[in-house]
């Protein structure tokens, strides 16, 4: 079974969001025939996920929009969530059916396939339990946050999915409590890079890491397919 993979660079989150809902039924009704994996940075955009809780948003929409971040609220799971340039994002729209029809399991999948990513240049991560996501204890013991995820599901098939943070600034998060978890402290892959005595790998490649990875645990074969492709129309 195949992997389609579809990599945007910079995208406006609308335009993300309304191409994995036309993925996703398209999924849903056959019309895709594989699992898609799509792959985008993101202009400043802050989404409510729905569980965000009243005072997660730090800042009102209409103070956040004034400066340029978008403000949306989004149907996936979990709490506030923020996209960024130098961050990639990850969208695999999966049939669960040809997989097994377990979100729990489905979330520990992506978690998994993040700490391979990471791992294969030396970075090593981990989960923390109760908490979805992927972390990164220090040498002094500071526990770091690298990625956060959400999911949507319907008739088995996902959207929405995970935000790794690679190289971007963090400053949104500014703005936020981050996944809804007071104390949080986010970090990037350079960041943690740096600190761990690592070469930074280049955005690509922590990109062509994550595909090969999420290739690995789903068992599945990337392959590269063309936005313009009719079937996501």
């Amino acid at each position: 079974m195949l992997l389609y993979t579809l990599s945007l660079g910079l995208t406006p989150y609308d335009d993300a969001w309304a191409l994995q809902k036309r993925a996703a039924a398209a999924r849903i009704s056959g019309a895709l025939p594989e699992d898609l994996l799509i792959l985008v940075q993101h202009p400043a955009v802050v989404t409510l996920g729905r569980s965000t809780k009243p005072g997660h948003l730090l800042a009102s929409a209409e103070s956040l929009e004034s400066r340029g971040i978008l403000v949306r609220e989004v149907e996936r799971g979990g709490d506030v969530t923020v996209h960024e340039p130098g961050q990639l994002v990850a969208y695999p729209i999966v049939d669960l059916k040809r997989h097994k029809q377990d979100l729990h399991w489905y979330l520990r999948q992506i978690e998994e396939a993040v700490i391979r990513a990471l791992g294969s240049f030396g970075l090593a991560c981990g989960r923390v339990e109760g908490l979805t996501g992927v972390w990164r204890t220090r040498t002094d013991g500071t526990r770091v946050k690298l990625a956060s995820i959400g999911v949507h599901a319907r008739d088995w098939v996902t959207w929405h999915g995970v935000a790794l943070n690679v190289e971007n600034s963090l400053a949104t998060f500014d703005h936020t409590v981050p996944c809804g978890i007071d104390g949080v402290t986010m970090s990037t892959v350079a960041r943690e890079c740096a600190e761990a005595g690592l070469a930074p790998p280049p955005f690509d490649a922590v990109e062509a890491a994550l595909v090969g990875a999420m290739g690995e645990v789903f068992a599945l074969t990337p392959q590269p397919i063309d936005r313009r492709d009719s079937r996501l129309a």
